[in-house]
């Protein structure tokens, strides 16, 4: 018997303004290295990727800026909450992002914390960033995507 997708998978954040600032052009899911606490405190939901980023240094991929508060029952053994935390890809993958960050205007940022398992996953975007004409066409396009959907409404109403 088959275990349910909801016992799988559970999201414990998302970086919505990454969406809103990026172009996202490939995806990849990375595991994390985390301390015991770290891990607690992610289960409960208090992990901020907003600000975070990654680079790959030495052959690792290195996240910065990504906050997770300090456990609440940890004592002397909770955790920096900013600390700089290493990711966990394939080499191949790794080489693989490295060309792709080199390319002007790419950047990994983290777009959402999961829980996959029992085991903390980021899943991380290579983007490329929006200038101010691009949010405003995305906004044109929403905005025209509403107009059309509630006039097919109207016309299906009458």
């Amino acid at each position: 018997m088959a275990a349910s997708p909801d016992k799988l998978f559970k999201k414990c954040a998302s970086n919505k303004k990454a969406l809103h600032d990026y172009f996202v052009l490939e995806r990849y899911e990375a595991g994390i290295q985390l301390y015991g606490t770290e891990v607690k405190s992610v289960k409960e939901g208090h992990i901020s990727l907003t600000g975070g980023y990654a680079r790959v240094e030495n052959g690792n991929i290195l996240i910065y800026h990504l906050n997770i508060r300090a456990y609440e029952y940890g004592n002397k053994f909770n955790h920096d909450p900013d600390r700089t935390r290493q990711l966990l890809l394939h080499r191949h993958e790794i080489k693989k992002i490295q060309v792709q960050i080199e390319q002007k205007g790419n950047t990994l940022v983290p777009l959402s914390a999961y829980i996959k398992r029992g085991k903390v996953k980021i899943e991380l975007g290579l983007c490329k960033g929006k200038g101010r004409a691009d949010k405003r066409e995305v906004l044109r396009q929403r905005t025209a995507e509403r107009e059309a959907e509630r006039a097919t409404r109207r016309s299906v109403d009458r």
